[in-house]
């Protein structure tokens, strides 16, 4: 090893980076430093497996460093950096757009390209806003969000989203937002496997804000099909159903956020055909390409796009994008990506397994200090009894031990595990992952 790869493997002086969502004195004090990925497992400078369980973040589907998505990738670098998506296009950018509107239920045939979740989430705030402007419907500008929900960290997603702590430090956010009841309740809904029975009727509480503003005002609804970040919480049987029906009521648009339910997490290219909903804009990212390049964007059913298609004069269109939007490697990597979900038939896999991941997942229930779990997809989460010094105290040394002594990554929220692991897992790897889960539960406690 040279002596460049050698302190670029493991520096010695770690105070630059500002890290985000991350205790940073704490992190640094002890760090979690990965150099290598294949497949399930990233590995530490040591050379150390750890098995990941959460897909780097919701987002290596595939697995890591497969290599067709890195010879895409390679190549395209060798043939085409970057060309500007304003005024110009290239091949891969259309090519891409039509490979995820196929996926697509409905007549959401239509994909504005953007860079991650968070762009996503805001991009489709501002095409519902504009739409209703464009079609004589200006004073809808209000938009109805969830709480506990995330959409990404732009003012517009933190507007509407529903975590306190990513919201308080900035101020009064976005005017005009509201927001629907979160859907969880332990006590009618503990332990539930895939979508819990109790719960559909908390749609309603969109009638009651119909109500208070006036469906003239409202423009879109905003709902993740499974709030994830929140600590993995499925929609309840129905609820999704009833949201559309009272969005179409009032002609409201309904944004379903797929960022982490998204190509193949749940079992389908997106979560909307699992619940037989079309919504009328769908954010996607992460899975898009498997994390290999940062990609988002939002698919828009067709007659949101001819709202703003109007006809052949040389005007613009829609007065937002980003310079990066269609990014020749992510073109690239997201055609590959797309190649390995079908060939490898990732998607329909997760729906085989489910139950077997949900029998395995809820095998935690008699550990100490459990007090719920769930399980939808390849996605589980284990909530436990939190310590007396704060909240999330507990989980974090829990990830920690699974780092250091497990050698195995999760995600923590509260004090919550959450694992997503790749499509890819096998039942011995499921297996492992509960054992592991297991073991430091009954550390730390």
């Amino acid at each position: 090893m040279s002596a460049y790869s050698s302190a670029a493997a493991s520096p010695n002086d770690l105070e630059a980076f500002f890290m985000p969502f991350t205790p940073n004195r704490a992190f640094k004090a002890r760090p979690r430093l990965l150099t290598r990925s294949k497949d399930m497992h990233y590995y530490t400078p040591e050379g150390r497996p750890v098995l990941d369980a959460t897909a780097g973040l919701w987002c290596a589907n595939a697995g890591h460093n497969r290599d067709p998505i890195v010879a895409a990738i390679q190549a395209q670098a060798a043939e085409m950096d970057f060309a500007p998506p304003f005024q110009y296009g290239h091949p891969k950018a259309f090519a891409v757009s039509a490979r995820i509107a196929a996926l697509a239920p409905g007549d959401l045939d239509h994909v504005f390209l953007c860079n991650s979740g968070s762009e996503a989430g805001d991009t489709a705030l501002k095409i519902a806003l504009a739409y209703h402007a464009t079609t004589g419907n200006a004073t809808r500008t209000r938009l109805i969000g969830r709480e506990r929900g995330y959409h990404g960290v732009g003012f517009g997603g933190i507007s509407v989203g529903g975590i306190s702590p990513n919201r308080k430090l900035f101020g009064s956010l976005l005017p005009g937002i509201d927001h629907l009841p979160h859907t969880y309740n332990r006590e009618k809904q503990a332990f539930s496997k895939g979508e819990p029975e109790w719960g559909a009727e908390r749609a309603d509480a969109l009638e009651s804000l119909v109500a208070l503003h006036d469906a003239s005002t409202i423009a879109a609804v905003i709902v993740e099909p499974m709030a994830g970040s929140t600590g993995a919480i499925p929609a309840p049987v129905g609820y999704l159903k009833r949201l559309r029906e009272i969005c179409d009521k009032y002609g409201i648009l309904l944004i379903f956020d797929e960022v982490i339910t998204g190509f193949g997490r749940l079992g389908y290219a997106f979560a909307a055909e699992r619940y037989g909903v079309v919504p009328d804009m769908i954010t996607f990212a992460k899975g898009v390409t498997s994390g290999a390049v940062p990609m988002g964007g939002v698919l828009v059913r067709k007659h949101i796009y001819d709202a703003f298609v109007k006809s052949d004069d040389p005007v613009i269109d829609l007065f937002h994008g980003y310079t990066y939007s269609a990014h020749p490697l992510a073109c690239a990597a997201s055609l590959a990506t797309l190649d390995l979900y079908r060939e490898e038939g990732l998607f329909e896999r997760v729906r085989e397994i489910e139950p077997i991941w949900a029998d395995a997942f809820h095998a935690l229930r008699s550990k100490p200090g459990v007090l719920d779990i769930r399980t939808v997809g390849l996605v589980g989460a284990v909530d436990f009894e939190s310590r007396s010094d704060g909240v999330g105290r507990r989980a974090y040394e829990g990830m920690e031990r699974l780092f250091h002594e497990e050698g195995m990554m999760v995600r923590t929220a509260g004090d919550t595990f959450a694992v997503s692991p790749p499509l890819i897992v096998s039942e011995s790897q499921m297996g492992e992952i509960v054992d592991k889960l297991g073991r430091v539960l009954d550390k730390i406690f």
